[in-house]
């Protein structure tokens, strides 16, 4: 996906995942080519509008997101060419939106950046990327989440309260760290789907991760805490994160 070109990556919040995408990008020295905005709401407000009336293959998704945007500075970026479309997005679970048909057909229609857009889901939202005690964290892939803690919005505090630093600026400071975090949610990512002969995430292995979470929500009550954001890097230049 090496690409000289305009990059847009929409992200949910304008906060954390705005910064965490600004710095993994940054890290890595590809921040040049790419343009981040935040869409501001949730993906089954994005369904919503994407799928209002069954066709989502007549709509142009970069249209779609300058009608919902209320800036009218930012409404300009979506007149801009961009070669790819990357849509960050939290799984969400416990928002009374949430519908397991829709974020399975969104993350179906969404497979490929170069065309409708690729859609990367963070489990059960991006701060999973900050969800470790230390660098690596061999307990990495034992972590959930549950749907009672999402529900009294838990989470984000248990997070804070277990990363390594206790500040998300102090995580994963330079290329090294980034690449063990990478790696770990890539490893736990296949272990999830229990596809081991792959070192990227295509979007049938990101279907069956989406299957077996929904399906561990439905007979647990909670996710495995899983970063996926992450995976763009590796699908941008796999190099980028060799050691």
């Amino acid at each position: 996906m090496v690409n000289k070109s305009k990059i847009l990556v929409l992200v949910e919040g304008e906060k954390t995942d705005y910064k965490l995408m600004q710095h993994l990008l940054s890290v890595y020295g590809i921040d040049s080519n790419h343009e981040i905005i935040s869409y501001n709401t949730n993906i089954y407000t994005l369904y919503n509008e994407m799928f209002k009336d069954d066709n989502p293959d007549s709509l142009d998704i970069l249209q779609v997101l300058k009608m919902h945007e209320k800036n009218s500075e930012k409404k300009k970026l979506f007149d801009n060419y961009y070669s790819d479309i990357l849509l960050i997005f939290d799984l969400d679970p416990h928002d009374p939106l949430f519908s397991p048909s829709k974020i399975t057909r969104m993350l179906d229609h969404f497979r490929e950046s170069s065309d409708m857009g690729k859609l990367y889901i963070n489990y059960p939202m991006v701060e999973a990327f900050y969800h470790m005690k230390s660098i690596p964290d061999d307990a990495y892939n034992s972590y959930i989440a549950t749907l009672d803690e999402l529900k009294k919005k838990l989470y984000k505090t248990r997070v804070a309260t277990e990363n390594r630093n206790h500040d998300y600026r102090k995580f994963a400071v330079n290329k090294d760290e980034c690449n063990t975090v990478i790696k770990q949610n890539i490893e736990k990512a296949h272990l999830i789907s229990g596809n081991q002969h792959s070192a990227e995430i295509d979007t049938e292995e990101a279907l069956k991760i989406l299957s077996k979470q929904l399906a561990k929500l439905d007979s647990e009550q909670a996710l495995s805490v899983l970063c996926t954001c992450v995976f763009y890097i590796a699908e941008y230049a796999s190099a980028l994160i060799e050691q």
